[in-house]
């Protein structure tokens, strides 16, 4: 197996649900990784942001360098040191997205999020608690009196509902917007609306051609359905033992073992033959 590129998502497959990883452990993959270069790709539904303070230890071991970043389920793409790729929902799509769900009946307790270029924004009307649990996955929470004058270009819009309303919600937004968007769940409850043709395996690509790499050499981790089109896509795939029977139906090679137990990393040992 010939692999240079790994990319694995977040929550509920790299990290652990204390919002950790074994940085010890990863240190030692990375640094076989980047001797056989083999880059490493950190793809979420969270803001590239937020993703590089998650791996910034790894300068303290050199290895920075080895990291790119796919970030709000594929709308940014960036290397250490570039952005290469960042798409943009457009303003009159914006609002046609909060007008349905200003009159959709289910939405009346839901929080909206707008994913920007400079910062995250929410309503004035949220509490100092969510706010708070917001500012784990997203960076610069800034509360706003009208979510359609932020003055800044949003990534994509996020609904938050209990997470086994999920893709019941995906799944009426679709109904609804049709092709104009793409809709996913992330990992952490919301649903996602992003740009049309949106998602991490579009943006790998991205990666791909910038670093010359072909498919067969792209190894892949996710456990949710915003990672879906990934794991199709790449032949070396591999879902979370952790994840949701729904994801268990539709792809069945598995990671060795759970989020919790470094099953992204237990996997790129056995498969490539690294030292523990």
């Amino acid at each position: 197996m010939t692999i240079k590129m790994i990319a694995s998502d977040m929550d509920g497959t790299f990290l652990s649900g204390d919002e950790t990883y074994n940085q010890e452990r990863f240190s030692k993959v990375l640094a076989q990784l980047k001797a056989n270069d083999v880059r490493f790709v950190a793809a979420s539904g969270r803001q590239v942001e937020n993703l590089k303070a998650l791996f910034a230890p790894m300068a303290e071991y050199g290895l920075a360098d080895q990291i790119d970043f796919v970030g709000s389920n594929g709308s940014v793409v960036t290397t250490p040191t570039q952005e290469l790729y960042a798409v943009y929902l457009s303003p009159d799509l914006i609002r046609k997205v909060i007008d349905w769900n200003a009159l959709n009946p289910k939405s009346s307790d839901n929080v909206i999020i707008l994913a920007g270029l400079n910062g995250t924004y929410i309503s004035n009307h949220v509490g100092p608690e969510f706010k708070q649990m917001l500012e784990i996955f997203y960076p610069k929470v800034i509360q706003v009196e009208k979510l359609l004058e932020t003055g800044d270009q949003i990534l994509g819009v996020s609904f938050v509902w209990p997470h086994e309303e999920v893709q019941e919600h995906v799944e009426q937004i679709e109904s609804v917007f049709g092709d104009e968007v793409h809709v996913t769940g992330s990992g952490f409850g919301t649903v996602d609306i992003l740009p049309k043709g949106v998602d991490k395996a579009a943006a790998l690509e991205v990666l791909q051609d910038y670093y010359d790499i072909a498919d067969h050499e792209v190894m892949v981790f996710g456990d949710n359905t915003n990672d879906l089109e990934m794991l199709a896509k790449y032949e070396n795939s591999y879902l979370m033992p952790n994840a949701m029977p729904l994801m268990h139906d539709a792809h069945k090679q598995l990671a060795l073992k759970t989020n919790v137990e470094d099953g992204v990393l237990a996997t790129i040992e056995s498969e490539l033959q690294l030292e523990e």
